[in-house]
């Protein structure tokens, strides 16, 4: 466990890293944009072919680590480099079809992510849309190579590809800005290129030789194929969840797609942070563990991955709640972004935040279905929490505006968590629920001490140090700082059974 915990760590800072440099595009993005019709069609433009492929993407490389683990197991390393090699060109192949038919119905595309928008907004996106689809090629193949790294034990290659990607996207917004709008989608292409022959080298390492050749008829292919399909469905529910909000959202007037965006971007921040650095490094052993049939260590790996997303992420949602205002605005509110822009995004924020506890659980949870080779299970529950989403939607929308978009999305996330958790019990038995239940409790307590002290500490400093843009920094970040420092201490008097993992690290660390 302590080799985990050092790869977890190391994947950890890595997206840390990379995420703030994000955080750091999209302050560049609102500065100079601000949320009006230009940052609308930049960011619709940029989630389509995220959607699009992502959610397929994700789907192959989820699929994957359990076909490619089972093929080095019986067959040996070429045999496993074959099948990649032509996964990669079977991926080309579909993706140089999707863009044909993209470019084709380019328009109507764009108003199924964005059906508010006409005229000269509705052109541009149009424009947009028609170069950035060329993406979906290196969206596809960069899904693929992350795994293959992944899975060869190379966490860290995978960790540095946000780097060059965030920079050229800040560079292409900072030059669009003072040349041409062009200038910014053509740079994100670019960007999007460069995470796949950022990877390149890493590849080449492990022994890895791409030819030509394409075998559709390959029984590893079908089988991926079988397994893909349902993982689709069950594991692009976060991804359908964005594109109906972003969808209505449209319908709302100007900005508010775009706070939207950064209500997510914020939100996939920390989901990435911790939720994705967790998964990365313990879904293969899953699938290693299942596929050994090992089922008692199967169980515990499900039950301690369970209760690390709970001790972690708990804290952060009851964080964020008591400092979204605070944290919006020192991250964006400059330059064009305004503050009634950021009294919207805060709202979001804090609705959406709620959502990325129970999102969390159900991607460990989906995953020890996918190990299993279970893709029929999780298929059903996301179609069923899809299906919640966009009635609630519809109807919270009519009645609360774009906050009931937000709002939507967060009860229906909790209707599938509880489906998930019912249906793995059925599926392996129990895993230690009174563990998960008491970690759960103990956080809970915990985060909602930590989150009066917080707001305590925040708005006493408030008072103290004034409102400039060095003041913010420094009474936002103390009062963290003691949130942190509150809730570390609360858990360890409550003795949660996960932070010895963290402590083992760091005595060993220091010897």
């Amino acid at each position: 466990m302590s080799k985990i915990a050092k790869t977890t760590l190391l994947v950890m800072v890595l997206t840390i890293f990379s995420k703030f440099l994000g955080l750091f595009r999209e302050q560049v993005l609102a500065a100079t944009y601000g949320m009006g019709m230009h940052t609308d069609v930049y960011v619709t433009a940029m989630k389509i072919p995220t959607i699009l492929f992502s959610a397929i993407g994700g789907a192959i490389a989820t699929s994957l680590v359990p076909v490619y683990s089972k093929i080095k197991e019986n067959k040996g390393k070429e045999e496993s480099q074959k099948f990649i090699n032509n996964l990669v060109n079977i991926v080309i192949v579909i993706t140089l079809f999707i863009i044909l038919l993209g470019n084709i119905f380019t328009e109507e595309l764009v108003k199924i992510f964005a059906i508010g928008f006409e005229g000269q907004k509705l052109d541009l996106t149009v424009k947009f849309v028609k170069i950035i689809l060329w993406a979906l090629i290196f969206i596809g193949i960069n899904n693929i190579v992350i795994t293959y790294l992944q899975l060869n034990d190379n966490f860290k290659t995978p960790g540095l590809i946000g780097i060059p990607y965030n920079v050229i996207i800040i560079a292409s917004i900072i030059i669009s800005k003072g040349t041409n709008f062009y200038v910014l989608i053509i740079g994100s292409l670019i960007a999007l290129i460069s995470q796949v022959l950022f990877q390149l080298p890493a590849v080449k390492r492990t022994g890895f030789k791409y030819n030509l050749k394409v075998d559709f008829k390959d029984e590893n292919v079908k089988y991926l194929i079988i397994l893909i399909l349902p993982v689709l469905i069950g594991g692009g529910v976060e991804q359908v969840n964005t594109l109906i909000d972003g969808t209505l959202a449209s319908t709302f007037g100007e900005g508010v797609v775009t706070s939207f965006n950064y209500a997510n971007r914020l939100y996939g921040f920390v989901s990435s942070i911790f939720v994705v650095s967790i998964l990365s490094v313990v879904y293969p052993i899953m699938a290693k563990t299942s596929a050994a049939e090992d089922t008692k260590a199967f169980k515990i790996s499900i039950k301690k991955t369970l209760n690390i997303i709970l001790m972690f992420i708990i804290p952060i949602c009851v964080g964020t709640l008591v400092l979204s205002g605070p944290i919006v605005k020192l991250l964006f509110e400059r330059g064009k972004f305004n503050e009634s822009d950021t009294i919207m995004t805060a709202n979001i924020l804090m609705v959406y935040i709620i959502s990325i506890l129970a999102f969390s659980l159900r991607n460990v949870i989906s995953r020890a279905f996918y190990s299993l080779h279970d893709t029929k299970t999780p298929m059903i529950n996301g179609a069923i929490a899809i299906v919640f989403n966009i009635v609630l939607n519809i109807v919270l929308s009519k009645y609360m505006g774009y906050l009931g978009l937000a709002i939507a999305t967060t009860i229906a996330a909790y209707i599938g968590l509880v489906i998930f958790l019912v249906t793995l019990k059925k599926r392996i038995g129990s895993f230690d629920g009174k563990s998960i239940l008491a970690t759960a409790i103990k956080s809970i307590i915990s985060a909602a001490i930590m989150g009066i002290a917080t707001s305590i500490c925040y708005n006493q400093l408030a008072n103290v140090l004034g409102v400039g843009l060095i003041s913010q920094v420094i009474h936002l970040g103390l009062s963290i700082l003691v949130g942190v420092v509150v809730y570390s201490i609360l858990i360890l008097i409550l003795k949660v059974e996960e932070t010895q993992i963290v402590l083992d690290m760091i005595k060993k660390k220091i010897k």
